[in-house]
């Protein structure tokens, strides 16, 4: 039966950390895509941003882990073991395990044949985000099935996969984007084809960030000279290794004693604990505000109740690393002046002395300095307010990047549909 549905397959959904995903999905869907959200987890977040409530999309969860629906992967087995590409695609798996003997891998194989079984009979192609776990268990389903895939690659699943992997995904998908200047250079450094890799940026949608809403604020006087009006400091990231966020609360306790300043995190994460202990520790807890994961609308205040956007990234031991992150474009669509660090695509949109400073990771010291410096030059935060605001409303809106995303999915269903009829 004929087609033009597209299954676009996540790790998770909806999840408060990937807006970016939701935004885009969103996007997809004003353009007229037919499309079905396949999430191989269930949701963990408590609440939900403005987007995923515009997203009319059905969502289809797989079974999170095997054991939880035993029936139903066996049901699927029975289905697509008549796939025609089920021997191709069981080979490639079992080649895989023999190099990453894994109950992931197993997992990941799993889900495939419910994917493959369930979903594939009624989209064109697969669309997934991430180049690791989802976008394993849409390839080994995509070769059962007979049908193309293309792949979304961010950071983690860079970074953090073997190139064996990386090459071979590259090779059966029909293209990959990715978000930074960065990971592309590294994705093309594998593929066979590099003309596959394409670079298209996240960007946000601008007109859920205004311009001007966080002027006043941001064009205050505020020095730290005053404890009645304390410099507000703010990260927004999750409490994940990467984002550095021990880092800045080292930092933050070698501030000078006599400036006055507050900081507020928001972001959930295994390490929020760790990072709150840390805070007591450094006997800086009075001034530090853990807020945990919260919905757009409340990140947003809290960037107009800012005067500094700080996050130190860094690569950690496993390897891991952001990309871009949206919250920094965010931040400085608000005219929040940011302090970070020059990992992956951050130099991509932070230009250090011009719209904001950056410092080396994993150095507090240094990360200390260049907080109090902008705390204490309000007209230095005023003038990076209003180049890093003219720099994301010029380079980044996501529906001047999306332009390229959408002609590739409709290129890739127009050959999906002339596949069918030949």
């Amino acid at each position: 039966m004929t087609t033009s549905k597209i299954a676009l397959v996540l790790k998770g959904y909806p999840r408060l950390s990937e807006t970016f995903i939701a935004q885009e999905i969103l996007e997809l869907q004003r353009a007229g895509f037919d499309i079905e959200i396949v999430s191989l987890r269930h949701p963990t977040d408590k609440s939900v941003h403005p987007v995923h409530r515009e997203i009319t999309a059905p969502v289809t969860y797989l079974p999170e882990y095997l054991h939880d629906e035993p029936l139903r992967v066996l049901r699927a087995w029975w289905r697509a073991r008549r796939l025609p590409g089920y021997r191709a695609a069981f080979s490639a798996f079992l080649r895989d395990l023999r190099r990453d003997f894994t109950r992931n891998r197993i997992r990941r194989f799993g889900q495939a044949l419910v994917i493959a079984a369930e979903i594939a009979p009624r989209v064109a192609f697969f669309y997934v985000h991430f180049l690791h776990t989802p976008a394993s268990a849409t390839r080994y389903a995509a070769t059962m099935a007979g049908r193309k895939f293309a792949i979304s690659a961010h950071a983690k699943d860079i970074w953090t996969i073997p190139g064996w992997e990386i090459a071979e995904k590259l090779a059966e998908c029909a293209w990959l984007v990715t978000c930074t200047a960065g990971g592309r250079d590294e994705l093309q450094r594998h593929a066979a084809d590099p003309s596959r890799v394409h670079l298209v940026y996240h960007g946000i949608d601008l007109s859920r960030f205004p311009p001007g809403a966080g002027n006043e604020r941001h064009h205050s006087n505020r020095d730290g000279s005053d404890a009645r009006q304390p410099v507000e400091l703010l990260t927004v990231g999750r409490a994940v290794a990467k984002k550095g966020i021990d880092t800045l609360i080292d930092a933050l306790a070698l501030l000078p004693a006599d400036l006055a300043w507050r900081w507020t995190h928001i972001g959930g994460g295994p390490l929020k604990g760790d990072l709150q202990a840390r805070a007591e520790a450094a006997g800086i807890a009075a001034k530090c505000r853990f807020l945990g994961a919260r919905p757009q609308e409340e990140v947003l205040a809290a960037y107009h109740a800012s005067d500094l956007f700080v996050l130190p990234s860094r690569i950690d031991p496993t390897g891991d690393r952001d990309g871009l992150p949206n919250v920094i474009v965010e931040a400085m669509s608000q005219g929040l002046p940011v302090v970070a660090t020059p990992i992956s695509g951050i130099p991509e949109l932070v230009a250090d002395g011009e719209n904001g400073l950056l410092v080396e990771p994993d150095r507090p010291g240094e990360l200390a300095e260049a907080i109090a410096k902008l705390a204490r030059a309000p007209e230095l935060r005023r003038q990076f307010s209003a180049s890093g605001e003219k720099t994301v409303r010029t380079r980044f809106d996501h529906k001047a990047a999306i332009v390229e995303l959408l002609g590739l999915m409709r290129k890739t269903l127009e050959n999906a549909g002339q596949a069918e009829k030949a």
